[in-house]
Parts: C-alpha cells; structure tokens; sequence
C-alpha cells in the first residue's frame, strides 16, 4: 500500500503541505481519560479518537491538523484554487459559494475543504473509518484571513493561521499526532508525502547599540546576543551589526525593531530610565482642548454620560433616520477594507453611533440615560487621487499639498441623546420625561460654556420631529439642530418614545469663541423690574420675538427671559401668549420712571411692527 499523494498548486499561498497516511484504524477507539479531560479543560468538546487526537496536538503544539477519510477521496490531494461559482458543503453543514481568490484542499474530484479554516462535509472521518490521511500544512496567513472573513466563519485552525503559525511545524507536529492515533487506535503506518517551497530563514541586520539607544540606557553587545539567543536566535556577532536569524516560530520578528522590543522587554522594562518631556514655556492646552474638557464636564454635571463609538456606518443607518440623497450626513467616503460590510462608510453625523450605544443599554434594562460624543466626523467625499510617493524619501511640498487635498474634511462635532426619564419617581414628586425642551436647553448650557450667542429659531430636519424641532445658529450660520426625534425614526430604531437629540458642529462653535471672555460687569444701580405679555400667531418663533424686544429696548435692558406661554379662553384661537420678564438698569444712575416707560414701550413696539404681536390686556 502507498500513501495518498499530495500537491500544492499554490506555493504562495500552501508553502508547505504534508499528508500522513494510515491504515487498519479501530474507528471504535475511545480517546484516553487523560486527553478528554484536557480538551474539556481547554473549552473543546471530545468527539472521536480522530479528531480529539487533532485537537489536542494544535492546542499542545499550535499547529492546526485535519484528517480525512481515505475512502472518500479520489486522486492527489492538494492545495489550490477553483473558478467562481464552485460549492462546498463544510462541516457545519453549511453550502459555502466559493471564488477564484479562495485557498482551498482539492482531490480529482474538486474541493473537499477550505484551506486552514474547516474540512468539508464529504470526507470527514466518521464511525466507520479506518484509513486516515492527516494533513498537516503552512498555509499563508493572509489568504487564510481573508477566506474566513468572506466567509464569515472563523475556527480554531483560521485564528491560529490567522496569527501565524511556525513554518517548519507541521511534519513533527503531524508525527506527534500520528504516534497517538497508532498508540490508541491502532493500525498500520504507510508513510508520508509532502511537498515544499524552497525555505530560507530571516535574517535581520541590527546595530548592536541600537537596543540602548532606543531605551535610553547602556546595554552591552554581550547582553544583547545572550538575550536574542536565549529567545531562539542564531547570531553573526563578528561586527558591531549583528546578522540575526530569527527562528521559524516567530514569524512576527520581521525587522530591527521587532528586535529592540524583545531585548529591551528581556532587560525589563522596570530598569528603562523615566524621564519627563520638558514643554517650551507658555504652551498649554489649545482653545478647542479647553473648550473640549470645559463642555464635557458641563454635560457630566447634567447627567451625561460621554461615550466612544466606532466611527463606521451603513446604508441601514442612513434610511433610518431619513436622511436624504443629497444630505451631507450620508457620508461618502468608503473604507477600502471594512471590518464590517454592513457598514463600510465612515462617519459623517455621530447620530447613528449614539443611536447603537442607546440600543444596547436598553437591551440590558437601561431605559433612562443622556448619553453624549464628541468626535470628528467627515462632509465631504475624497479629493482627487494622487500618485503615492516614495517612502524613501520626505514627500515634497508638492506631494504634501496633493495628499492634504485628497483627504476628506473632517469637523469636530457634538450630539447628544436624551432616552427615558430626566428624574426618577419617588416619594416627593412624580417621574419626569426628558423633553425636546431639555435638548434646546443643553445647547444653551454648551455655547454659554464657549462663550458664544446662540440663536433657536423653528427647524425643520428629516430626522427630527416637524413640530419640536429647533434650528440653532450663531450669527447668520447655522450649527446645528435639536429636538425630538421623528416618530418613524424612533419606531424604525426601537428606541423609547419621544426620544430626543441634538447634533452639534462644535467646529464653528470653537471657532466663535473668544480667547478671553470678559468678567460680567456688577453694577450697584439698582434694577427695574417690568412684565409684558403678548400674543402672537402660532407661527411667530419665540426667539424671534424675543430677539425683537431686547433690540426694541436698548442698552438700558440687562435681561429679557420668558416665563410663561399661555393658550386659553382670553387668547384668540391660533395664537398663544408669551410673557417675558424684563430687567432694566443704568450703570452710573438710578432710571426715572419715564426712562423705564420709555424702554418698555420701545421694546413692545419692535413686537408689534416686526411680527404683529399685541399687548395682552390692552
């Protein structure tokens, strides 16, 4: 008897494959106690004597092994590709679609498995084997990645090849499961076949002083050479730069610095000297940075929770929330390899990342929150593309400016997202529900912390609520919007009712704030206090309105702050009335009576003439 040939048809991708092959098996074998209960001990289930034998070698050895059942196999075994459109039923029962760029096993009849990842259904080892091919194989860890991403399916073997597995591994480690499989089941060894690309070992130049000078401390050549040999390394110590073979399980020492980091961790990274960074004098935190921390530890002080999203989305997200075709919220900047397919898009409103951060604290009882993030995002697609430059050499200014302008603009923005209710029941008072009011409010408290005047007008949004949606601006740019959320964008997302948000480019706000505030004047004059009710049309904004009687009033008004809205029986249907409390103080006299008239009839006057208003009572 001869042992079943093997082949690679893929040298890249299969630099090694072996196939053991073994005849007479007792397929009634059981494994021994003593490997049973390490495998359960190691989070495996014991199937057969077979494939506990498999397992228990890649998890002693980390080497992934399969074996398959002689009997179901045709021809020359083989690691290689297939045409788009073949199939492959694997273990897991599951019909896979394969493509061109998968790295599977192969005999004359087709695929039997998908390379370093899991065997196929048709020749796996069953009650009735009795001749075993193991195979034992170097497969490419980047191949083996891709596959198990595009399949979705990731294994013990996949992660392992994944991370890299020792190149010359597999025939001792297909030996040892060889010996065990004899030892226990029984059966007669007829021998092994392999096939091999030509190997040679790395070899990596390094400084025999660049281990200290990179750790800020004197190590000694000797030093270095012990360390690096007692790690597995041969070395070439006839010059000040050593010639390092790294051994062939540790594929991840790939250059000198992969090198510095073991001496310098062999050494102990409790003997590296700390030293503090010294700054220039006068440097401190940025504008945006005070900003930043100034915001945050306001809106912790309200109840906020800050949070970090990833910053990818999807086309999921983008109908949810009814963002339209041409919103620059539908961001368009795709990922060129996505974690996620579902979402290969980066970023250009924080809303959908809060949105999943608010899902998941629900489905863990969470109800009442704020939660709140402040992060980039990006409004713009990619500029044009421009040839990559050398690494040899700093891009020139040329290149520099081409690479700038083909990235994305990013702006720093701020959302919030308010859930459930701002205040618990208790023994004192009843419950209370956050309010789109509450959003509008926490946009106050934000660019009175910068500094800034903030303007809230009627808004209107896709994603928000036609009637509790306000529009916020500083000056004549609008930054932003707050408010409930849409009731179809809250039923789509499951979130609670009458959830409310607010989305904020704390770019522009950054940028209007001043370097210095000014301290608030105190004035010892005294205040004059004078009410006014007007009834406008529904219509007619607050702010508007507001915004006419402090300019209406002047200089002598130190405030003007609306303290009831009212809609009833003496207020005509349509309308509603706003009462606004006024404050008037001069800061060298005291204000006569006529001077306090005179400024109140100004301001109700401005009322009037710009949006129709009239005195209540009158």
């Amino acid at each position: 008897s001869k042992p079943v040939e093997c082949g690679s048809d893929d040298e890249t991708g299969c630099a090694l494959f072996t196939l053991r092959t073994i005849r007479g098996f007792n397929p009634k074998a059981e494994s021994p106690s003593w490997m049973t209960k390490r495998l359960v001990a190691s989070g495996m289930r014991p199937v057969s004597l077979a494939v506990d034998v498999t397992n228990y070698v890649m998890l002693e050895l980390g080497q992934p092994l399969h074996a398959f059942d002689i009997d179901k196999l045709q021809g020359t075994i083989r690691a290689g590709h297939v045409a788009d459109g073949a199939t492959l039923e694997t273990l897991d029962h599951v019909v896979r679609n394969l493509n061109a760029d998968d790295l599977v096993i192969l005999d004359d009849r087709g695929p039997i498995g998908l390379a370093g990842t899991m065997g196929g259904f048709a020749t796996e080892i069953d009650d009735d084997t009795t001749s075993i091919a193991l195979e034992a194989a170097h497969f490419d860890d980047g191949a083996i990645a891709r596959m198990a991403r595009r399949h979705k399916l990731s294994s013990e073997a996949s992660r392992r090849f994944e991370r890299g597995v020792d190149r010359v591994l597999a025939p001792y480690a297909s030996a040892r499961a060889a010996a065990l499989l004899l030892e226990f089941g029984g059966g007669d060894y007829v021998g092994m076949t392999a096939v091999e690309a030509p190997y040679e070992p790395t070899v990596v130049a390094l400084k025999a002083s660049e281990p200290g000078a990179i750790a800020g401390m004197e190590i000694a050549q000797s030093t270095v050479v012990a360390l690096l040999e007692a790690i597995g390394c041969e070395i070439d110590a006839s010059s000040d730069v050593l010639q390092v073979q790294v051994p062939s399980w540790r594929s991840d020492i790939t250059d000198a610095v992969n090198l510095v980091e073991e001496v310098i961790r062999l050494v102990g990274y409790d003997e590296v000297p700390s030293t503090l960074p010294t700054s220039a004098v006068g440097h401190g935190l940025s504008l945006g940075q005070r900003l930043r921390r100034r915001v945050g530890v306001a809106l912790a002080a309200r109840g906020g929770i800050e949070v970090l999203n990833y910053p990818f989305v999807g086309d999921v997200e983008f109908e949810a929330l009814r963002l339209e075709a041409d919103d620059e919220r539908r961001s368009k900047v795709r990922l060129a390899n996505p974690l996620n397919e579902e979402q290969p898009y980066v970023r250009a409103s924080l809303l959908p990342g809060l949105i999943a951060a608010a899902k998941r604290n629900l489905s863990r009882g969470n109800d009442d929150f704020c939660i709140f993030e402040l992060g980039s995002v990006v409004r713009s697609g990619l500029g044009n593309l421009v040839p990559r430059p050398s690494v040899d050499q700093r891009p020139s200014a040329g290149e520099w400016d081409g690479l700038n302008a083909m990235l994305p603009k990013q702006a720093s923005s701020l959302a919030v997202l308010l859930c459930g209710n701002q205040q618990q029941q208790t023994w004192d008072g009843p419950a209370r529900a956050y309010e789109w009011s509450d959003a509008i409010e926490i946009a106050r408290v934000i660019a009175d912390v910068a500094g800034v005047e903030l303007t809230v007008t009627t808004g209107s949004d896709s994603s928000f609520h036609p009637g509790r949606c306000a529009q916020l601006s500083i000056g004549d740019q609008q930054v932003g919007t707050a408010g409930e959320l849409h009731p179809r964008v809250i039923e789509t997302l499951g979130l609670p009712a009458r959830a409310c948000a607010l989305e904020l480019d704390f770019g522009v706000v950054v940028h209007a704030s001043p370097k210095a505030r000014k301290a608030p004047s105190v004035s010892a004059q005294p205040v004059a206090k004078e009410d006014i009710a007007l009834i406008v049309v529904d219509e007619v904004a607050t702010a508007l309105v507001q915004q006419a009687i402090i300019e209406g009033a002047g200089e002598l008004l130190e405030s003007a702050r609306l303290f009831d809205v009212y809609r009833g029986q003496q207020v005509p249907a349509g309308s509603r009335s706003l009462a606004f409390a006024l404050r008037f103080r001069a800061p060298d006299r005291t204000l006569d009576a006529s001077e306090i008239a005179a400024a109140r009839e100004a301001a109700i006057q401005m009322a009037m003439t710009r949006h129709g208003a009239t005195l209540r009572g009158a």
